[in-house]
């Protein structure tokens, strides 16, 4: 549904087919070599100038690389992965040789053919062992073999206001781990009355359909399950039936979530930002999001994992090579996407140009991407910790359960299966009268329908 990098809320390329219309065989970036002999290698992945900070970073880099790398000469393309320009570069030989995927991307790609093999290529790439198995499996086909590599991902967790915590009786230092906590925490919340809302969800645009799979993941379920080659729904059983009662609840018994709905990120972030709102689910990289648009302060927001801790909706990022790209492209590709990206000998410097810049360092999201095991995991922490600038002990609880949660994908055809379930969750949350149960089956229906055309 989004991706660590920003707030957009894009329509994922599997879910209208765009690949469908592309051949498997898709060329690369013009000639081999430059006049001087070097090797051309095409990236995306370059912010864009209003990014002026990022773009900095990312331009510097490009330019250390080949310092380090003189046999290879970078070509940045501006962008990532937008869906109005993929197939037609995919059918027109224009993708780059090195081209960025969210991780709703990947399955469909590998299933068509379009993107390398890369699982010989990166044996000798130092340090991929220790990044998270089920970030690596994302870039996995049914056999094993790897076609690409993750470089930051997001998981849903709970964001919370510490000072509405405190004026409320609770602990801001124990934040709910279950949905029975956050009900009761909400109830305590929104008895503080002045228009104080204790929790809020989204129901519209695609993110209440979105959010409900939180929800679902959250409590051990998904929203599809796959039998065979073919998907179906997996949403109508107890526990969907269990998330929307908790949800009718809050709305209606405990009126905990306030009167206005219909609510989309912006709404609720702009509640949290003055003040007005106790909890909501949310990834990490929405608390500079509070601070930067919506005039909120670090050391208010806390980060709990996901309530129940069963599983949480996942996210993310990462980098694949063109299909046609030579065996020659694909290593150096590959370097760049390991030094760039997955380079441990720069976490200390690459932290420290952010802090420099009076960027936000200390959360669970860039430059730190919570990514590693072992070793290297705390290896960052430890940098992290070095140069945080944000109060990273706000959000120690949702880190240190991140390993233990089960991470689960958005569902095949994402967006519709989201526009369907929107209507569930606006039923639920404006009507008093809404059958959870009736709704689940009806919308069973339509999603399997979406799901059917998946292939």
């Amino acid at each position: 549904m989004k991706s660590p990098r920003s707030r957009r809320v894009l329509v994922p390329l599997a879910a209208i087919g765009l690949l469908a219309a592309v051949p498997a065989c898709s060329g690369g970036s013009g000639e081999e070599r430059s006049a001087d002999g070097k090797l051309k290698v095409s990236i995306n992945g370059q912010p864009p100038r209003t990014q002026a900070f990022e773009r900095t970073i990312f331009d510097q880099d490009v330019a250390e690389f080949e310092a380090a790398h003189p046999d290879i000469d970078l070509e940045p393309h501006e962008g990532f992965m937008e869906v109005e320009s993929f197939s037609a570069k995919l059918a027109g030989g224009q993708l780059e040789d090195v081209f960025y995927v969210y991780f709703t991307d990947p399955a469909q790609i590998i299933a068509r053919r379009q993107a390398a093999d890369i699982t010989e290529a990166v044996q000798g790439l130092p340090h991929v062992d220790q990044l998270q198995p089920q970030l690596l499996d994302v870039f996995r086909d049914s056999g094993g073999k790897l076609y690409g590599l993750p470089t930051a991902n997001y998981s849903m967790g709970l964001v919370y206001n510490r000072p509405l915590f405190a004026k409320a009786g609770l602990d801001p230092d124990q934040p709910p781990r279950t949905w029975a906590e956050v009900r009761a925490a909400a109830d305590k919340i929104a008895a503080l009355g002045d228009g104080v809302v204790g929790y809020a969800d989204f129901s519209k645009g695609n993110q209440g359909g979105w959010h409900l799979t939180a929800w679902l993941n959250s409590l051990g379920g998904q929203i599809a399950r796959k039998e065979g080659d073919s998907w179906k729904a997996d949403f109508n059983n107890d526990l969907g039936r269990t998330a929307l009662e908790n949800l009718k609840q809050m709305r209606w018994t405990d009126d905990s979530m306030g009167s206005k709905q219909l609510l989309t990120d912006a709404d609720v972030q702009r509640m949290m930002g003055s003040g007005q709102l106790g909890m909501y689910l949310a990834a990490p990289d929405n608390i500079p999001v509070l601070v930067k648009q919506f005039n909120g302060k670090y050391e208010d927001y806390g980060l709990a994992p996901v309530p129940e801790g069963k599983g949480t909706l996942i996210g993310g990022e990462g980098y694949m090579v063109n299909p046609k790209a030579s065996p020659e492209k694909i290593k150096a590709g590959l370097a760049w996407i390991q030094w760039k990206y997955l380079n441990p000998d720069r976490f200390d410097s690459f932290t420290k140009r952010y802090a420099d810049g009076q960027q936000p360092v200390g959360l669970p999201a860039l430059p730190n991407p919570d990514i590693w095991t072992g070793a290297l995991r705390e290896q960052q922490e430890a940098v992290k910790a070095k140069y945080a600038n944000v109060p990273a002990q706000n959000y120690a609880p949702y880190l240190n359960a991140a390993a233990t949660i089960k991470g689960h994908l958005e569902p095949p055809s994402a967006q519709q299966v989201y526009a369907t379930l929107d209507t569930v969750m606006q039923a639920v949350l404006t009507d008093p009268a809404a059958d959870p149960a009736a709704l689940l089956a009806t919308a069973e229906a339509k999603v399997n329908a979406t799901l059917a055309q998946v292939r």
